[in-house]
């Protein structure tokens, strides 16, 4: 038997956006492994209580960057 040695390189980013009281909002997590994307999960924050994680690929994240630009060129209150 060979002795093996593995070691991985792991990052979690946790991004929160909630709104101005902090009560409500999204939060959204990715794992990186040795540099690559791992994983992308998005849950809802409703007080203090969260959602079940909702895994999202790459093609599905950028359909989401593309709504909020669309959301985001209108005008008005929020």
């Amino acid at each position: 038997m060979a002795l093996q040695r593995q070691k991985n390189n792991i990052v979690n980013l946790a991004f929160g956006i909630m709104n101005e009281d902090g009560k409500a909002g999204i939060s959204l997590d990715q794992s990186i492994v040795n540099g690559r994307c791992a994983g992308c999960s998005v849950r809802v924050v409703n007080g203090g209580r969260k959602s079940a994680a909702v895994r999202l690929d790459r093609e599905a994240l950028q359909d989401l960057a593309e709504a909020l630009t669309e959301v985001l060129a209108t005008d008005g209150e929020f």
